[in-house]
């Protein structure tokens, strides 16, 4: 992988893209003593469980912090560090055991376990899924839809909340979100930038050559960012899950006027656009470098994430363009 921080196999991929939400978590489904659960997860496929799960183990960061946010601390996680640097706004707390690399964990560290739930996306392999299988049920919920992506996150809480009977809390966090979306659109209205293009982007350099990944209007960071009133200033279109493309300095010329905003992770790697951009004539000649709209966000905001990662960034993203 070019980067640790990447979505499992979302790179490759470069299609359509757009936004939207749906409705709010049901209410708690903790099953009576003795009766068991069944959730109907994005395969289509009954997930049976002996009651509500307790013993969890996350293959993907986002439902790890669906997990940790409904307040089920998992028992293990796919690349623990890797996690702690970058979802800051859901830590995990007391002896979580690193079950291997995202994509690829380790079956027999997770049967060691004992879980009595392992979650996952539709970015795991089919083969490691079947292995899992053999050890606990598997929840997948599906990793990411550009053409809705707010509401499959929404939808991805629910699933997660329906098989550990955490209903009400989902109900609460999504109720927090919905209102830092308003307190955010608000702000933007009080500064006078509703309908102000934003271009969101982070950005690599692979054999010395920059890349820069465009977070479209079909990515959740471009759907939340829309939502309080920033359009997505990329014309460019994004793949049909993640809602991700790719350009590089000379395709910037083509946004105009607009909120820069970026991100990237000091502990991870350097910043490549500052590191890589000062200097080039390209760069400094774009009116939003000519005018100082260019921000990079706070670390640890997982832009792939849940709502607690999304209230983070809605918090960041106003103080970058109101600033």
């Amino acid at each position: 992988m070019r980067r640790t921080f990447l979505p499992v196999l979302a790179v490759a991929a470069l299609a359509l893209a757009a936004c939207g939400t749906t409705e709010d978590a049901a209410p708690d489904a903790a099953a009576p003593a003795g009766e068991q659960l069944t959730v109907t997860d994005a395969r289509g496929q009954e997930v049976v469980l002996d009651g509500p799960a307790e013993r969890t183990v996350g293959l993907e960061w986002n439902v790890v912090e669906h997990l940790v946010s409904l307040g089920v601390m998992p028992v293990g996680v796919a690349d623990v560090e890797g996690y702690g640097n970058w979802v800051q706004s859901a830590p995990l707390t007391g002896d979580v055991t690193d079950v291997g690399v995202r994509g690829e964990p380790s079956v027999e560290s997770i049967a060691a376990l004992d879980p009595d739930l392992v979650v996952g996306t539709t970015d795991l392999p089919e083969a490691a899924v079947a292995q899992l299988e053999t050890i606990a049920p598997v929840l997948i919920v599906r990793s990411a839809n550009a053409a809705d992506p707010i509401g499959q996150m929404r939808t991805n809480v629910d699933l997660v909340a329906q098989a550990t009977g955490t209903g009400d809390a989902a109900a609460a966090l999504l109720a927090d979100f919905d209102a830092a979306l308003a307190e955010g659109a608000e702000a933007i209205r009080a500064a006078g930038l509703e309908g102000r293009p934003m271009a969101f982007s982070d950005a690599y350099v692979d054999g010395g050559q920059l890349s820069i990944r465009p977070f479209t209007g079909g990515s959740l960071a471009g759907a939340v960012a829309a939502e309080i009133g920033l359009p997505s200033a990329w014309t460019i279109e994004g793949d049909p899950d993640y809602g991700l493309a790719s350009t590089d300095v000379e395709g910037l010329t083509a946004l105009g006027d607009v909120e820069y905003v970026y991100y990237d992770n000091a502990a991870v790697t350097p910043d490549p656009i500052s590191e890589t951009l000062t200097g080039n004539a390209v760069w400094e000649s774009l009116p939003f470098v000519q005018g100082g709209n260019v921000t990079r966000l706070p670390d640890g905001i997982w832009m792939f994430g849940g709502p607690a990662s999304m209230q983070a960034y809605v918090d960041a993203v106003v103080a970058a363009v109101t600033g």
